[in-house]
């Protein structure tokens, strides 16, 4: 059985690490390449580093803080925000990233999906969806959880596999930092419709929250970014919950 994952996340805004409710409410945690060399250091399975005002602002993502990022730690890492062409996922790879994160771009024009996983390869290619419950299922949201597609969020999981996705990064707009716990009921909609790895995120603040999603779904990692950036939880003591409840979990 393939070990899960813990990955801390770094939401970053005009060079800063952030951190809001339901994707509004943000409040500056500290300098990313710090944090992310931390993270690094201290028990981390990957790290994610999401330019959350890219898209919005219509650029591309700070290339040389993910420059510096990459020079400091040494776990996988995947970088998204503001992907829009083939030339922005060239040049995060070639800034240091292993995976690049698309999100809004892949809904606007899903043939990116498929070019970039046959020209980089599906393990490099990370489709971040980002869901919120209405009455007639989850709808897929876009540009920061502002933009409401009325995409099916299941539908559209099962169409990013089809066309080469190696992994999808799936966030509850409606739980996240909220802090009572993973969306179980989205997560094992769309974990159990597809077969590439899924990464559960939103709505974690407590340790048993990681073992909970772990043991109730099939998702192959748990993200959180809240109780890692106040010092809540350490990584460590995450993973050794998790292994007290029976979670195969990476060694801190």
């Amino acid at each position: 059985m393939i070990a899960k994952r813990i990955i801390p996340c770094l939401d970053v805004k005009d060079g800063k690490v952030v951190k809001g409710t339901n994707f509004v409410g943000l409040r500056e945690m500290g300098d990313p390449v710090e944090m992310a060399t931390y993270y690094s250091e201290n028990g981390a399975d990957e790290i994610i580093f999401l330019d959350i005002s890219a898209t919005n602002e219509g650029r591309n993502t700070m290339i040389d803080t993910v420059k510096r990022t990459a020079e400091n730690i040494f776990v996988p890492f995947t970088v998204g925000g503001g992907v829009r062409s083939i030339e922005d996922v060239t040049q995060l790879l070639k800034a240091g990233a292993d995976k690049v994160g698309i999100n809004s771009a892949a809904v606007q024009n899903p043939s990116l999906i498929q070019e970039a996983a046959i020209r980089f390869g599906s393990q490099c290619i990370v489709v971040a969806i980002d869901a919120k419950k209405y009455q007639d299922g989850w709808h897929v949201m876009t540009h920061g959880g502002r933009k409401d597609t009325g995409l099916d969020a299941i539908a559209w999981a099962k169409k990013v596999e089809q066309l080469g996705a190696g992994e999808i990064l799936l966030t509850s707009v409606d739980c996240d930092g909220v802090k009572e716990g993973y969306d179980l009921l989205l997560t094992k909609a769309i974990v159990s419709e597809i077969r590439i790895p899924v990464i559960a995120s939103g709505g974690c603040g407590k340790l048993e929250h990681f073992s909970e999603v772990f043991v109730e779904t099939n998702v192959s990692a748990a993200l959180a970014a809240s109780i890692f950036h106040e010092g809540t939880y350490s990584i460590r003591k995450v993973k050794q919950i998790c292994q007290e409840n029976g979670v195969n979990i990476r060694e801190a």
